[in-house]
């Protein structure tokens, strides 16, 4: 990554898909594993391809709590067959007498179902009279019957490598017997808000102050992406203590992310101590709310500086550091999900930017996606994001958009909701 040629020279605005590709032309997944038991493995990103060693189901069993029985057995010129009970067959208590014929075993759901007999009618359908079982007849041989291994055979890849454990992926690990499993380590992230104008929650403000708002919700964010982040809290604008900061946070972390500094012609050092101590690639981007963003390295650690303006910080992180994240973790790529909508409100856009306005998506009474502005979409206006759940995406070119219109929206992922 070069620092030859300031990027804030550059008149042009790069689109943000082609912002992104080149970001992630620039990163790389850690290499770096470690074993952690399956209660640890919540939210983590599985290291290695895992085959199970075992059968799924283990043995053939029963779907229903109901009654086995040989399909031959049944009277074929009839719909019900009487049969004669000889035991049970309970999940941890199988049969264990023999298989005779015209006879049944009463069987609960999970069950195994012994070898010999091959259906279950359920017990909804069956008439009990003391040992005397009146089976209606199922439709047909190996009803309500789960088949050793119909799910997935011994060897055979189960989950593979660069996706979250969640929790059906817990369950899974659990059915196969597993119970320690290699994930990509933790990756850390260092983050400061710089400015002299930002106090603490819960001080008092002077004139011409206000709260340092976006180290709260970077927090948020990051605690939603599954990294262990670390606060540096807010640096004065001083030359040397920036400075400082950076080397520590660069010394700590994977990652260095900062909010405010990055925007062209702003009276303050990051931009300066950047150039001096890492490389920077670019920060102009055709996006709205958001325009100024700096990616550089700083030592061993990736830098992404986003916007101060509190949803302009948040937009950034979503769209452009959340999936420099996710491929430095390891995760597979991930498609955001697209839907059209119809628009509720009108929309004034003057063509240049991509903007990611902030909706309200849902369906009416006839089943069609609407979708609303929050209304003010300053980029001041946090509120925005927090009656949000989804973006209304207006192309770069795009102008004014009616009420009544088609738009493309993109629902929050779980980083955001």
């Amino acid at each position: 990554m070069s620092s030859n040629q300031d990027p804030c020279a550059q008149p042009a605005l790069l689109h943000p898909d082609q912002a992104i590709e080149q970001l992630l032309a620039q990163v790389e997944a850690t290499q770096d594993t470690e074993l952690v038991t399956l209660t640890q493995a919540i939210d983590r990103v599985l290291a290695e391809d895992l085959a199970s060693s075992i059968d799924l189901p283990p043995f053939d069993n029963s779907a229903m709590d109901g009654y086995a029985f040989r399909f031959t057995d049944l009277a074929a010129s009839q719909d019900k067959t009487t049969l004669t009970l000889v035991g049970s067959s309970f999940a941890g208590h199988p049969f264990k007498g023999h298989v005779l014929p015209n006879s049944c075993i009463r069987i609960m759901t999970g069950a195994p179902v012994p070898v010999g007999f091959d259906t279950v009618q359920m017990q909804e359908k069956v008439q009990a009279n003391e040992n005397k079982i009146t089976i209606e007849h199922p439709h047909r041989l190996g009803a309500n019957v789960r088949l050793c291994g119909e799910e997935l055979l011994a060897g055979t890849k189960v989950l593979h490598k660069g996706i979250t454990i969640r929790a059906a992926e817990m369950g899974v690990l659990a059915t196969i017997g597993i119970n320690q499993v290699r994930v990509t380590r933790k990756l850390k992230v260092a983050f400061f808000s710089t400015g002299d104008e930002l106090r603490p929650v819960g001080s008092e403000l002077a004139p011409g102050q206000i709260y340092d708002s976006n180290r709260y919700s970077i927090q948020g964010l990051l605690s939603k992406s599954h990294v262990e982040w670390i606060d540096l809290g807010v640096i004065a604008d001083n030359k040397e203590a920036i400075r400082g900061a950076f080397k520590e946070a660069a010394s700590k972390a994977d990652m260095v992310l900062t909010s405010g500094g990055v925007s062209v012609g702003e009276a303050d050092f990051t931009k300066q101590i950047l150039s001096e101590e890492g490389q920077i690639t670019f920060w102009k981007l055709a996006i709205k709310p958001g325009k100024p963003f700096a990616f550089g390295k700083i030592d061993n650690a990736i830098f992404c500086g986003l916007p101060g303006n509190p949803v302009s910080s948040m937009v950034t992180f979503y769209k452009l550091v959340l999936p420099i994240l996710n491929k430095m973790q390891g995760l597979k790529p991930i498609k955001p999900l697209f839907c059209q909508a119809k628009l509720l409100t009108d929309i004034r856009k003057h063509p240049g930017r991509v903007e990611y306005q902030r909706g309200i998506l849902s369906r009416n009474e006839a089943g069609e996606l609407e979708v609303a502005i929050t209304g003010g979409q300053g980029s001041g206006m946090l509120t925005s994001m927090s009656l949000a759940n989804c973006f209304v995406i207006l192309d770069q070119f795009q102008g004014d958009t009616p009420t009544g219109t088609q738009v493309t929206v993109e629902p929050f992922n779980n980083v955001l909701c």
